[in-house]
């Protein structure tokens, strides 16, 4: 499994802002929905293998299960609509104990140090920082967590926090990317063994059939 958390500074806990307003009256929860989008979504289907972890303002934590997810659309809208039916039902979830929402979307009442410390046994937390190892010089690991912050850097609790359980911090490239572009580039990191392997065995069975086809043919 591998799981990204990605922290929301202004993002609202309450479920009483617009669709229409996103970018603004939303807190930049566009952002958030962009990581969703980018940590689930593929071409013709979704990943089953992710968890998302959305932080709120240090206050919520929405989670998304990739074997369980249902109702989630390609575009920003959808996914800011779950998120905020998972705030309708935020009542329900009683200290630290999560309120399922929507198939795959629940809430818990824990902020972001409560949200780490509840994941870093059964993970392997990664800060993404462009001062970190290239990401090139690690192995990729075992059940990752990557922690990400939406367009306000870390705060220093949040680094301190993050220095205590992390075991690598790493950056993804030369130059700094948008959060839902880093989930995409991590993405292509882990599928592809550490930018090592670029097929699999269904791919080359299919090929090998194909031409065994075309000469049956001939």
């Amino acid at each position: 499994m591998r799981q990204f958390l990605i922290i929301g500074h202004e993002a609202p806990t309450t479920p009483s802002f617009s669709l229409d307003d996103l970018a603004g009256d939303a807190g930049r929860l566009d952002i958030l929905c962009r990581c969703v989008t980018s940590a689930f979504v593929r071409s013709h289907g979704i990943r089953e293998d992710v968890q998302v972890h959305l932080v709120l303002n240090d206050q919520f934590t929405i989670q998304f299960d990739g074997p369980e997810l249902k109702r989630l659309n390609p575009d920003e809208r959808t996914t800011a609509a779950l998120i905020r039916t998972a705030l309708e039902h935020r009542d329900n979830a009683i200290g630290h104990m999560p309120a399922e929402s929507t198939p795959g979307v629940s809430i818990r009442r824990m902020g972001f140090a409560e949200t780490v410390d509840r994941l870093k046994t059964e993970t392997t937390p990664i800060r993404l920082d462009e001062a970190g190892t290239p990401v090139v010089d690690i192995d990729p690991p075992d059940d990752p967590l990557f922690v990400l912050s939406d367009h306000h850097s870390f705060t220093d609790d949040e680094i301190e926090r993050l220095s205590d359980v992390t075991e690598y911090q790493i950056r993804l490239g030369p130059m700094i990317l948008h959060a839902d572009h880093a989930i995409t580039v991590t993405h292509n990191y882990l599928d592809t063994n550490g930018y090592e392997t670029y097929w699999d065995e269904c791919s080359i069975v299919v090929t090998v059939s194909t031409y065994s086809t075309y000469d049956n043919r001939k």
